[in-house]
């Protein structure tokens, strides 16, 4: 077995921290310092993107064919569209989620001045007023409106208070982690992904592990909006793995258990190659792992890939239930997860020509393309060939 153990409780100490950390797209940079601070104190240098994208990169026998793990740390949110003349303020979400969730929602609008906070409610909203219309008011980003707990009675109010179209709004996470592992959350996707990677590098630091290759560690700053690792990598990688999120839902076979890699997603397969090595890591690591196929998902492999970077992409995810919802996950897919890319980043590089960004047909993959033979067992060989 090549996979290393991991800290549990230092990863869950870490997921802790990072969901009380507002991070939607656009709002990334306290937890970019965060996690610049945990990386340091991990040993690694940190580098920076003009926007914030953090690269560190764990040193290995060479340069050149790099493998990077790269998980994303902006969540979604919402901003203001409109200051209304009711003293509330008209919103549009930021990144893909439904309005459904976001009703009754804690949340923090961020000011120049600083955060007010407030409450997302539906248009109706008083039972007492309205009657059984609460009950027939449309589901929809229209249909809803964040009320600030501060004087705000008309718009004059707002302006006074310096809240302006464009502030973000950072929806509260109310975590929850149970004695039984489950832990339910909004945001974690991605917080679980970069508490799994940094739990990760723990672990290849505490036992001075050495790896074949260079390993980046990436965290990009706004995946929930299509960017994600698109200008982040550097030609030295060959590889990268992405950490996100599965979902658990009917017609999926993701779990909440486990490692589910990720085979496709909306923009594709993924290497044929690179998830094959997973999956063999994990059958040889005992790790448990189940595959899925995700038809409205991508992630930052998607976003590197369009953007140009001839890199082998995978995805590895941890099982979550109601994604962009009210999420639910296991501590026990974390650690596989963690698990996993230990075992991955010690792993031998099989496919050398990855080294070079051209080269020759010469050392090129196979992938099989012959009729398989069926495995018979004896008695059943025997009557196939007539004895």
């Amino acid at each position: 077995m090549s996979r290393l153990a991991i800290d549990h409780e230092y990863m869950l100490s870490v997921l802790e921290k990072l969901l009380q950390i507002p991070s939607p797209t656009g709002y990334t940079d306290p937890v970019v310092r965060f996690v610049s601070r945990e990386l340091e104190r991990q040993g690694l240098s940190v580098e920076l993107t003009r926007r914030g994208a953090i690269r560190a990169i764990r040193p290995g026998k060479r340069e050149s064919g790099a493998r990077a793990i790269v998980s994303h740390l902006d969540t979604l949110g919402a901003q203001v569209k409109m200051l209304k003349d009711n003293g509330r303020l008209e919103i549009v979400p930021i990144g893909h989620w439904s309005a459904r969730f976001a009703e009754g929602a804690r949340a923090t609008v961020f000011a120049d001045g600083g955060g007010y906070r407030g409450t997302i409610l539906p248009l109706k909203a008083s039972g007492h007023t309205f009657n059984t219309e609460i009950d027939t008011l449309p589901i929809g980003w229209d249909h809803v409106e964040f009320r600030i707990d501060a004087i705000a009675r008309n718009k004059e109010d707002i302006e006074r208070l310096g809240i302006e179209v464009g502030d973000i709004i950072a929806i509260d996470p109310q975590p929850e982690f149970l004695d039984n592992g489950f832990i339910v959350s909004r945001h974690l996707d991605n917080k679980a992904g970069v508490a799994v990677a940094l739990a990760a590098l723990k672990a290849l630091q505490d036992e001075q592990a050495e790896t074949p290759v260079d390993i980046h560690f990436l965290f990009t700053i706004a995946e929930e909006v299509g960017v994600g690792a698109s200008s982040v990598l550097t030609h030295n990688v060959a590889s990268m793995i992405t950490v996100d999120n599965g979902t658990t839902a009917p017609g999926q076979n993701s779990d909440e258990f486990g490692v589910t890699i990720g085979m496709a997603d909306q923009t594709g397969p993924f290497d044929y190659h690179l998830a094959k090595k997973l999956a063999t890591l994990c059958q040889e690591n005992e790790i448990r792992y189940q595959k899925d196929i995700f038809r409205y998902y991508r992630s930052d492999s998607a976003s590197a890939v369009e953007a140009g970077a001839d890199v082998r992409t995978a995805l590895i995810t941890f099982g979550v239930d109601a994604s962009h919802g009210y999420e639910r996950i296991h501590t026990h897919a974390l650690r596989s997860l963690a698990e996993l890319i230990t075992a991955y980043v010690v792993s031998p590089v099989m496919i050398t020509r990855d080294f070079k960004e051209t080269s020759g047909v010469k050392g090129f993959t196979r992938q099989p393309t012959g009729e398989a033979r069926q495995e018979l067992s004896p008695e059943v060989e025997d009557e196939e060939l007539g004895e």
